[in-house]
Protein backbone atom coordinates (compact mmCIF):
# COMPACT_ATOMS: atom_id res chain seq x y z
CA UNK A 1 0.00 0.00 0.00
CA UNK A 2 1.16 3.55 -0.74
CA UNK A 3 2.44 6.02 1.85
CA UNK A 4 -0.77 8.07 1.56
CA UNK A 5 -3.02 5.05 2.25
CA UNK A 6 -0.89 3.93 5.20
CA UNK A 7 -1.00 7.44 6.65
CA UNK A 8 -4.78 7.53 6.35
CA UNK A 9 -5.03 4.12 8.06
CA UNK A 10 -2.84 5.44 10.89
CA UNK A 11 -4.96 8.59 11.29
CA UNK A 12 -8.24 6.63 11.40
CA UNK A 13 -6.90 4.12 13.95
CA UNK A 14 -5.54 6.97 16.08
CA UNK A 15 -8.99 8.59 16.01
CA UNK A 16 -10.54 5.34 17.26
CA UNK A 17 -7.97 4.97 20.03
CA UNK A 18 -8.39 8.63 21.01
CA UNK A 19 -12.18 8.23 21.36
CA UNK A 20 -11.82 5.16 23.59
CA UNK A 21 -9.47 6.91 26.02
CA UNK A 22 -11.28 10.26 25.81
CA UNK A 23 -14.44 8.68 27.17
CA UNK A 24 -12.54 7.40 30.21
CA UNK A 25 -12.00 10.99 31.47
CA UNK A 26 -14.34 13.29 29.51
CA UNK A 27 -17.38 12.26 31.56
CA UNK A 28 -15.88 13.17 34.95
CA UNK A 29 -16.44 16.92 34.64
CA UNK A 30 -20.03 16.31 33.46
CA UNK A 31 -21.02 14.32 36.56
CA UNK A 32 -22.47 17.16 38.67
CA UNK A 33 -24.58 18.35 35.69
CA UNK A 34 -25.78 14.78 35.11
CA UNK A 35 -26.71 14.53 38.79
CA UNK A 36 -28.78 17.73 38.74
CA UNK A 37 -30.38 17.00 35.35
CA UNK A 38 -31.37 13.37 35.97
CA UNK A 39 -31.63 13.40 39.76
CA UNK A 40 -28.73 10.94 39.98
CA UNK A 41 -27.21 9.89 43.32
CA UNK A 42 -23.48 9.42 43.93
CA UNK A 43 -23.89 5.66 43.41
CA UNK A 44 -25.60 6.38 40.07
CA UNK A 45 -22.63 8.55 39.08
CA UNK A 46 -20.22 5.78 40.06
CA UNK A 47 -22.10 3.44 37.73
CA UNK A 48 -22.06 6.04 34.92
CA UNK A 49 -18.25 5.93 35.02
CA UNK A 50 -17.90 2.25 35.90
CA UNK A 51 -20.43 0.94 33.37
CA UNK A 52 -18.00 1.97 30.64
CA UNK A 53 -14.89 0.80 32.52
CA UNK A 54 -16.30 -2.63 33.42
CA UNK A 55 -17.35 -3.41 29.85
CA UNK A 56 -14.00 -2.19 28.52
CA UNK A 57 -11.98 -4.23 31.03
CA UNK A 58 -14.12 -7.37 30.73
CA UNK A 59 -14.33 -7.63 26.96
CA UNK A 60 -10.97 -6.22 25.81
CA UNK A 61 -9.12 -9.56 25.85
CA UNK A 62 -11.98 -11.20 23.95
CA UNK A 63 -11.96 -8.25 21.52
CA UNK A 64 -8.36 -9.00 20.57
CA UNK A 65 -9.13 -12.69 20.05
CA UNK A 66 -12.23 -11.84 18.00
CA UNK A 67 -10.03 -9.76 15.70
CA UNK A 68 -7.70 -12.72 15.19
CA UNK A 69 -10.68 -14.98 14.47
CA UNK A 70 -12.90 -12.82 12.28
CA UNK A 71 -10.53 -10.14 10.95
CA UNK A 72 -9.43 -6.97 12.74
CA UNK A 73 -11.09 -4.62 10.25
CA UNK A 74 -14.47 -6.29 10.73
CA UNK A 75 -14.17 -6.17 14.53
CA UNK A 76 -12.96 -2.53 14.54
CA UNK A 77 -15.85 -1.49 12.29
CA UNK A 78 -18.26 -3.34 14.59
CA UNK A 79 -16.67 -1.63 17.59
CA UNK A 80 -17.07 1.80 15.99
CA UNK A 81 -20.74 1.11 15.26
CA UNK A 82 -21.47 -0.18 18.77
CA UNK A 83 -19.57 2.76 20.31
CA UNK A 84 -21.62 5.17 18.20
CA UNK A 85 -24.93 3.55 19.18
CA UNK A 86 -23.87 3.67 22.83
CA UNK A 87 -22.92 7.35 22.54
CA UNK A 88 -26.30 8.15 21.00
CA UNK A 89 -28.05 6.26 23.78
CA UNK A 90 -26.05 8.19 26.42
CA UNK A 91 -26.96 11.52 24.85
CA UNK A 92 -30.67 10.66 24.75
CA UNK A 93 -30.91 8.90 28.14
CA UNK A 94 -33.89 10.17 30.18
CA UNK A 95 -32.82 8.63 33.50
CA UNK A 96 -29.70 7.27 35.27
CA UNK A 97 -30.56 3.60 34.61
CA UNK A 98 -30.68 4.02 30.82
CA UNK A 99 -27.58 6.22 30.89
CA UNK A 100 -25.63 3.47 32.67
CA UNK A 101 -26.97 0.87 30.20
CA UNK A 102 -25.84 3.02 27.28
CA UNK A 103 -22.42 3.46 28.91
CA UNK A 104 -22.10 -0.35 29.04
CA UNK A 105 -22.87 -0.46 25.30
CA UNK A 106 -20.27 2.27 24.73
CA UNK A 107 -17.67 0.33 26.71
CA UNK A 108 -18.42 -2.84 24.74
CA UNK A 109 -17.77 -0.97 21.50
CA UNK A 110 -14.56 0.44 22.95
CA UNK A 111 -13.38 -3.05 23.95
CA UNK A 112 -13.90 -4.32 20.39
CA UNK A 113 -12.27 -1.23 18.92
CA UNK A 114 -9.14 -0.72 21.04
CA UNK A 115 -7.12 -3.95 20.46
CA UNK A 116 -7.81 -3.88 16.71
CA UNK A 117 -6.49 -0.33 16.21
CA UNK A 118 -2.97 -1.35 17.22
CA UNK A 119 -3.15 -4.63 15.26
CA UNK A 120 -4.17 -2.76 12.09
CA UNK A 121 -1.45 -0.12 12.54
CA UNK A 122 1.15 -2.87 13.03
CA UNK A 123 0.11 -4.65 9.82
CA UNK A 124 -0.12 -1.43 7.78
CA UNK A 125 3.60 -0.69 8.36
CA UNK A 126 5.64 -3.80 7.56
CA UNK A 127 8.99 -1.96 7.77
CA UNK A 128 10.22 -2.14 11.37
CA UNK A 129 11.41 1.49 11.50
CA UNK A 130 8.17 2.87 10.05
CA UNK A 131 6.19 0.59 12.33
CA UNK A 132 7.99 1.87 15.43
CA UNK A 133 7.30 5.49 14.44
CA UNK A 134 3.65 4.71 13.68
CA UNK A 135 3.16 2.98 17.05
CA UNK A 136 4.82 5.96 18.74
CA UNK A 137 2.32 8.31 17.07
CA UNK A 138 -0.55 5.98 18.04
CA UNK A 139 0.60 5.96 21.69
CA UNK A 140 1.13 9.74 21.69
CA UNK A 141 -2.38 10.39 20.41
CA UNK A 142 -3.74 8.16 23.17
CA UNK A 143 -1.78 10.11 25.80
CA UNK A 144 -3.23 13.37 24.44
CA UNK A 145 -6.76 12.08 25.14
CA UNK A 146 -6.15 12.22 28.90
CA UNK A 147 -5.57 16.00 29.22
CA UNK A 148 -8.07 16.65 26.41
CA UNK A 149 -10.88 14.86 28.28
CA UNK A 150 -11.38 17.35 31.15
CA UNK A 151 -10.89 20.35 28.83
CA UNK A 152 -13.22 19.15 26.06
CA UNK A 153 -15.76 17.87 28.55
CA UNK A 154 -15.67 21.04 30.62
CA UNK A 155 -16.10 23.32 27.61
CA UNK A 156 -18.94 21.26 26.15
CA UNK A 157 -20.83 21.03 29.44
CA UNK A 158 -20.44 24.77 30.04
CA UNK A 159 -21.58 25.75 26.56
CA UNK A 160 -23.97 23.01 25.41
CA UNK A 161 -24.83 20.83 28.41
CA UNK A 162 -23.73 17.35 29.48
CA UNK A 163 -25.46 15.51 26.61
CA UNK A 164 -23.09 17.15 24.11
CA UNK A 165 -20.19 15.19 25.67
CA UNK A 166 -21.72 12.06 24.11
CA UNK A 167 -23.16 13.59 20.94
CA UNK A 168 -19.63 14.81 20.06
CA UNK A 169 -18.67 11.19 19.32
CA UNK A 170 -21.29 10.69 16.60
CA UNK A 171 -19.87 12.74 13.69
CA UNK A 172 -16.36 11.49 14.51
CA UNK A 173 -17.50 7.85 14.48
CA UNK A 174 -19.37 8.33 11.19
CA UNK A 175 -16.41 10.04 9.49
CA UNK A 176 -13.87 7.50 10.78
CA UNK A 177 -16.10 4.58 9.76
CA UNK A 178 -16.66 5.95 6.25
CA UNK A 179 -12.92 6.33 5.69
CA UNK A 180 -12.02 3.00 7.31
CA UNK A 181 -14.38 1.06 5.03
CA UNK A 182 -12.41 2.29 2.01
CA UNK A 183 -8.78 2.30 3.14
CA UNK A 184 -8.27 -0.23 5.96
CA UNK A 185 -7.19 -3.67 4.66
CA UNK A 186 -8.65 -6.80 6.21
CA UNK A 187 -6.22 -9.03 8.09
CA UNK A 188 -5.74 -12.73 7.65
CA UNK A 189 -7.75 -14.74 10.12
CA UNK A 190 -6.31 -17.20 12.64
CA UNK A 191 -8.86 -20.05 12.79
CA UNK A 192 -6.67 -21.95 15.28
CA UNK A 193 -7.63 -19.40 17.98
CA UNK A 194 -10.79 -19.93 20.01
CA UNK A 195 -13.03 -17.33 21.64
CA UNK A 196 -13.37 -18.11 25.35
CA UNK A 197 -17.00 -17.08 25.77
CA UNK A 198 -17.54 -18.71 29.22
CA UNK A 199 -14.41 -17.01 30.57
CA UNK A 200 -15.48 -13.66 29.13
CA UNK A 201 -18.96 -13.87 30.67
CA UNK A 202 -17.69 -15.03 34.08
CA UNK A 203 -14.98 -12.34 34.11
CA UNK A 204 -17.50 -9.60 33.31
CA UNK A 205 -19.90 -10.85 35.99
CA UNK A 206 -17.08 -11.07 38.53
CA UNK A 207 -15.89 -7.50 37.93
CA UNK A 208 -19.47 -6.22 37.91
CA UNK A 209 -20.26 -8.00 41.18
CA UNK A 210 -17.15 -6.65 42.93
CA UNK A 211 -18.04 -3.13 41.77
CA UNK A 212 -21.66 -3.56 42.87
CA UNK A 213 -20.53 -4.73 46.30
CA UNK A 214 -18.34 -1.69 46.90
CA UNK A 215 -20.98 0.76 45.66
CA UNK A 216 -23.70 -0.85 47.79
CA UNK A 217 -21.43 -0.83 50.86
CA UNK A 218 -20.82 2.89 50.36
CA UNK A 219 -24.51 3.62 49.84
CA UNK A 220 -26.09 1.65 52.66
CA UNK A 221 -23.26 0.05 54.63
CA UNK A 222 -22.44 -3.65 54.92
CA UNK A 223 -26.05 -4.72 54.50
CA UNK A 224 -27.51 -7.85 52.94
CA UNK A 225 -26.97 -6.70 49.35
CA UNK A 226 -23.26 -5.94 49.89
CA UNK A 227 -22.66 -9.23 51.72
CA UNK A 228 -24.57 -11.14 49.03
CA UNK A 229 -22.38 -9.47 46.39
CA UNK A 230 -19.26 -10.59 48.30
CA UNK A 231 -20.51 -14.17 48.36
CA UNK A 232 -21.51 -14.13 44.70
CA UNK A 233 -18.17 -12.57 43.77
CA UNK A 234 -16.29 -15.34 45.57
CA UNK A 235 -18.34 -18.01 43.76
CA UNK A 236 -17.74 -16.29 40.41
CA UNK A 237 -13.99 -16.10 41.09
CA UNK A 238 -13.86 -19.83 41.84
CA UNK A 239 -15.88 -20.57 38.70
CA UNK A 240 -13.71 -18.29 36.56
CA UNK A 241 -10.49 -19.98 37.73
CA UNK A 242 -11.97 -23.44 37.14
CA UNK A 243 -13.10 -22.54 33.60
CA UNK A 244 -9.78 -20.93 32.68
CA UNK A 245 -7.83 -23.96 33.90
CA UNK A 246 -9.95 -26.28 31.77
CA UNK A 247 -9.74 -24.33 28.49
CA UNK A 248 -7.19 -25.11 25.77
CA UNK A 249 -7.19 -21.45 24.68
CA UNK A 250 -8.23 -19.50 27.80
CA UNK A 251 -9.10 -15.83 27.90
CA UNK A 252 -6.62 -15.38 30.76
CA UNK A 253 -3.79 -17.97 30.82
CA UNK A 254 -3.36 -18.42 34.58
CA UNK A 255 0.06 -20.03 34.12
CA UNK A 256 1.50 -16.57 33.40
CA UNK A 257 0.74 -15.51 36.97
CA UNK A 258 3.20 -18.09 38.28
CA UNK A 259 5.85 -15.57 37.24
CA UNK A 260 6.23 -13.10 40.12
CA UNK A 261 7.44 -10.29 37.85
CA UNK A 262 4.34 -10.59 35.65
CA UNK A 263 1.96 -10.80 38.61
CA UNK A 264 3.49 -7.79 40.38
CA UNK A 265 3.58 -5.71 37.17
CA UNK A 266 -0.12 -6.28 36.51
CA UNK A 267 -1.08 -5.78 40.16
CA UNK A 268 0.84 -2.49 40.06
CA UNK A 269 -0.96 -1.48 36.86
CA UNK A 270 -4.30 -2.19 38.54
CA UNK A 271 -3.29 -0.29 41.68
CA UNK A 272 -2.15 2.67 39.58
CA UNK A 273 -5.57 3.12 37.99
CA UNK A 274 -7.43 2.19 41.16
CA UNK A 275 -5.80 5.09 43.00
CA UNK A 276 -5.83 7.52 40.08
CA UNK A 277 -9.34 7.10 38.68
CA UNK A 278 -10.92 6.59 42.10
CA UNK A 279 -9.35 9.74 43.54
CA UNK A 280 -9.99 11.73 40.35
CA UNK A 281 -13.70 10.84 40.57
CA UNK A 282 -13.84 12.38 44.06
CA UNK A 283 -11.62 15.33 43.18
CA UNK A 284 -13.92 16.31 40.30
CA UNK A 285 -16.92 16.31 42.66
CA UNK A 286 -14.92 18.35 45.20
CA UNK A 287 -13.89 20.99 42.67
CA UNK A 288 -17.43 21.54 41.39
CA UNK A 289 -19.77 20.75 44.25
CA UNK A 290 -17.64 21.77 47.23
CA UNK A 291 -15.30 24.39 45.75
CA UNK A 292 -17.90 25.76 43.31
CA UNK A 293 -15.93 25.67 40.04
CA UNK A 294 -17.67 25.41 36.66
CA UNK A 295 -17.16 22.24 34.57
CA UNK A 296 -14.59 24.04 32.39
CA UNK A 297 -12.91 25.50 35.47
CA UNK A 298 -12.62 22.01 36.96
CA UNK A 299 -11.22 20.68 33.68
CA UNK A 300 -8.54 23.38 33.61
CA UNK A 301 -7.80 22.84 37.32
CA UNK A 302 -6.87 19.14 36.85
CA UNK A 303 -4.66 19.71 33.80
CA UNK A 304 -1.43 19.64 35.88
CA UNK A 305 -2.25 16.01 36.65
CA UNK A 306 -2.47 14.97 32.99
CA UNK A 307 0.06 17.21 31.22
CA UNK A 308 3.12 15.41 32.68
CA UNK A 309 1.78 12.17 31.18
CA UNK A 310 1.88 13.70 27.70
CA UNK A 311 5.10 15.66 28.14
CA UNK A 312 7.28 13.35 30.26
CA UNK A 313 6.11 9.82 29.40
CA UNK A 314 8.32 9.61 26.24
CA UNK A 315 11.38 10.59 28.34
CA UNK A 316 10.37 8.06 30.98
CA UNK A 317 10.06 5.43 28.25
CA UNK A 318 13.64 6.07 27.13
CA UNK A 319 14.84 5.94 30.74
CA UNK A 320 13.04 2.63 31.25
CA UNK A 321 14.71 1.23 28.14
CA UNK A 322 18.11 2.26 29.51
CA UNK A 323 17.90 1.21 33.19
CA UNK A 324 15.03 -1.29 33.19
CA UNK A 325 11.52 -0.90 34.65
CA UNK A 326 12.19 -1.41 38.38
CA UNK A 327 13.74 1.97 39.27
CA UNK A 328 11.21 4.09 37.28
CA UNK A 329 8.33 2.02 38.69
CA UNK A 330 9.40 2.46 42.32
CA UNK A 331 10.28 6.13 41.84
CA UNK A 332 6.99 6.81 40.04
CA UNK A 333 4.94 5.09 42.74
CA UNK A 334 6.73 7.00 45.51
CA UNK A 335 6.37 10.41 43.85
CA UNK A 336 2.70 9.80 42.96
CA UNK A 337 2.04 8.63 46.54
CA UNK A 338 3.52 11.90 47.80
CA UNK A 339 1.19 13.88 45.54
CA UNK A 340 -1.86 11.89 46.66
CA UNK A 341 -0.93 12.37 50.31
CA UNK A 342 -0.82 16.15 49.80
CA UNK A 343 -4.52 16.05 48.87
CA UNK A 344 -5.19 15.53 52.58
CA UNK A 345 -4.39 19.26 53.00
CA UNK A 346 -7.50 20.30 51.04
CA UNK A 347 -10.21 22.19 52.90
CA UNK A 348 -13.57 23.59 51.81
CA UNK A 349 -12.09 27.00 50.96
CA UNK A 350 -8.56 25.95 49.96
CA UNK A 351 -6.71 28.10 47.43
CA UNK A 352 -5.59 26.48 44.17
CA UNK A 353 -2.00 26.83 45.39
CA UNK A 354 -2.81 24.07 47.90
CA UNK A 355 -3.95 21.69 45.16
CA UNK A 356 -1.32 22.44 42.50
CA UNK A 357 1.73 20.74 44.12
CA UNK A 358 -0.35 17.61 44.78
CA UNK A 359 -1.46 17.39 41.14
CA UNK A 360 2.05 18.01 39.78
CA UNK A 361 3.70 15.37 41.98
CA UNK A 362 0.91 12.89 41.27
CA UNK A 363 1.15 13.52 37.50
CA UNK A 364 4.97 13.35 37.39
CA UNK A 365 4.85 10.06 39.28
CA UNK A 366 2.30 8.63 36.83
CA UNK A 367 4.43 9.78 33.88
CA UNK A 368 7.37 7.76 35.20
CA UNK A 369 5.21 4.81 36.20
CA UNK A 370 3.05 4.27 33.11
CA UNK A 371 5.68 3.19 30.55
CA UNK A 372 7.66 1.32 33.21
CA UNK A 373 4.78 -0.86 34.37
CA UNK A 374 3.93 -1.78 30.78
CA UNK A 375 7.59 -2.64 30.07
CA UNK A 376 7.73 -4.78 33.22
CA UNK A 377 4.70 -6.81 32.15
CA UNK A 378 5.99 -7.21 28.59
CA UNK A 379 9.48 -8.18 29.76
CA UNK A 380 8.14 -10.92 32.02
CA UNK A 381 6.90 -13.08 29.11
CA UNK A 382 8.33 -14.48 25.88
CA UNK A 383 8.11 -12.18 22.85
CA UNK A 384 5.61 -14.55 21.24
CA UNK A 385 3.10 -13.62 23.97
CA UNK A 386 3.76 -9.87 23.86
CA UNK A 387 0.31 -9.08 22.45
CA UNK A 388 -1.43 -11.07 25.17
CA UNK A 389 0.77 -9.46 27.86
CA UNK A 390 -0.11 -5.97 26.59
CA UNK A 391 -3.83 -6.77 26.54
CA UNK A 392 -3.70 -8.21 30.05
CA UNK A 393 -1.87 -5.13 31.34
CA UNK A 394 -4.53 -2.87 29.79
CA UNK A 395 -7.26 -5.06 31.29
CA UNK A 396 -5.66 -4.85 34.74
CA UNK A 397 -5.56 -1.07 34.49
CA UNK A 398 -9.21 -0.75 33.44
CA UNK A 399 -10.39 -3.25 36.07
CA UNK A 400 -8.40 -1.40 38.74
CA UNK A 401 -9.99 1.88 37.67
CA UNK A 402 -13.51 0.45 37.89
CA UNK A 403 -12.89 -0.95 41.38
CA UNK A 404 -11.19 2.29 42.48
CA UNK A 405 -14.18 4.45 41.54
CA UNK A 406 -16.49 2.08 43.41
CA UNK A 407 -14.31 1.57 46.50
CA UNK A 408 -12.99 5.11 47.02
CA UNK A 409 -16.37 6.58 46.10
CA UNK A 410 -17.91 4.37 48.81
CA UNK A 411 -15.32 5.63 51.28
CA UNK A 412 -16.11 9.32 50.64
CA UNK A 413 -19.89 9.28 50.25
CA UNK A 414 -21.90 12.20 48.90
CA UNK A 415 -20.46 15.72 48.42
CA UNK A 416 -23.78 17.02 49.77
CA UNK A 417 -22.49 15.96 53.20
CA UNK A 418 -19.84 18.72 53.10
CA UNK A 419 -17.15 18.13 55.72
CA UNK A 420 -17.88 14.39 55.92
CA UNK A 421 -17.22 14.12 52.16
CA UNK A 422 -13.98 16.08 52.56
CA UNK A 423 -12.87 13.71 55.32
CA UNK A 424 -13.71 10.84 52.99
CA UNK A 425 -11.68 12.42 50.18
CA UNK A 426 -8.70 12.71 52.55
CA UNK A 427 -9.10 9.05 53.57
CA UNK A 428 -9.41 7.93 49.94
CA UNK A 429 -6.30 9.87 48.86
CA UNK A 430 -4.26 8.48 51.77
CA UNK A 431 -5.54 4.97 51.03
CA UNK A 432 -4.46 5.32 47.40
CA UNK A 433 -1.06 6.66 48.52
CA UNK A 434 -0.63 3.69 50.86
CA UNK A 435 -1.56 1.27 48.08
CA UNK A 436 1.09 2.85 45.84
CA UNK A 437 3.73 2.39 48.54
CA UNK A 438 2.74 -1.26 48.98
CA UNK A 439 3.13 -1.72 45.20
CA UNK A 440 6.55 -0.05 45.38
CA UNK A 441 7.71 -2.47 48.08
CA UNK A 442 6.35 -5.44 46.09
CA UNK A 443 8.22 -4.22 43.00
CA UNK A 444 11.47 -3.98 44.96
CA UNK A 445 11.12 -7.60 46.12
CA UNK A 446 10.84 -8.99 42.56
CA UNK A 447 14.15 -9.98 40.98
Amino acid sequence: RGVRDRTIVLVVMCVGYFLVLLDVTVVNVALPDIASSLGASVSDLQWVVDGYAIALASIMLAGGTAGDLYGHKRVVMTGLAVFGVGSLGCGLAPDPFLLVAARVVQGTGAALLLPGTLAIVTRAFPDSGERARAIGIWAGIGSAALPAGPLVGGALVDWLGWRSVFFLNLPIVLAAGAVAVRVVPESRRAPERRLDLPGTVLGALLLGMVTFGFIEAGRTGLNGAALLAAGAGTALLVGFIAVERSRDDPLLPLSLFRRPAFSVANATAGAMNLGTLGTLFLLTLYLQQVHGLSPLGAGVAVLPLFLPLSLLAPLAGRLTARVGPKIPTVAGLAVAAGGLALLARLRVGSEYATLLPALLLWGIGLAALTPAVVAAAMGAVQSARAGLASAMNNTARQAGGAIGIAALGALAGSPANGHAFLDGLHAAALTAAGLYLVAAVATLTVA
